[in-house]
């Protein structure tokens, strides 16, 4: 199973994608892992990467696809893999198209966990952290039994500075904006499976199921 992963910010996908690596016993593979472990390591293309990192300066793609390809080459992708966060352009996607033709592999099928705007910003606005222990509460869908306390360990909940509406919006719309012609060329493709990400996630994950089977 060669898959890839897609979903708006907060759409659950990264839930998912520890179900699917678990259920199909296939590594997930980050583009966060990624850089850092080709960082940790020293590789020739982790240094090079570190170096654009060190600046603030966005990865060029050809560093980026080079790591994606180191990743890809090794022992535990021979029976599959799930992609997350790659490719984020459209010439990174015909770039991981040509590494795997040259390999004699295809993706099976790229999942798109959608989740509408709206409902996402509501998720997004009402989160509720605990600055001690971690844990996460929502005002709406998970709240804690006394309102702004945690549950855990009584200290104050606090919403995060990037969990604001104008933040979130402003999240929404940038990903919207690169991604939308990525969905389309994987559509063209006919690898597209897009899944309603809106329900439990039992029930996202069986979903993801039936389209996979």
């Amino acid at each position: 199973m060669r898959l890839l992963i897609m979903g708006r910010p907060g759409a659950g996908k990264g839930t998912q994608a520890v179900n699917i690596k678990e259920y199909y016993n296939i590594p997930h593979i980050s583009t966060g892992d990624m850089f850092r472990a080709a960082i940790k390591n020293q590789t020739k293309l982790g240094l090079e990467a570190k170096s654009y990192m060190d600046q603030g300066a966005l990865v060029p793609d050809e560093v980026t696809i080079g790591i994606v390809e180191e990743r890809l080459l090794e022992d535990d992708c021979k029976k599959g893999f799930l992609l997350d966060g790659f490719p984020r352009t459209i010439a990174q996607a015909e770039a991981l198209d040509a590494f795997l033709t040259k390999n004699g592999v295809a993706l099976d099928a790229v999942l798109d966990v959608n989740v509408p705007a709206e409902i996402l910003v509501r998720r997004m606005v009402g989160r509720r952290v605990c600055k001690t222990c971690g844990a996460t509460f929502h005002v709406e869908f998970n709240p804690p039994k006394v309102d702004g306390i945690c549950d855990n360990c009584g200290k104050p909940l606090i919403q995060r500075a990037d969990d604001t509406e104008a933040t979130a919006v402003n999240r929404l719309a940038v990903y919207d904006q690169n991604t939308a012609p990525l969905l389309d060329f994987y559509a063209k493709k006919n690898l597209l499976k897009t899944v309603n990400g809106d329900q439990s996630l039992d029930k996202v994950f069986e979903d993801i199921k039936k389209v996979l089977a």
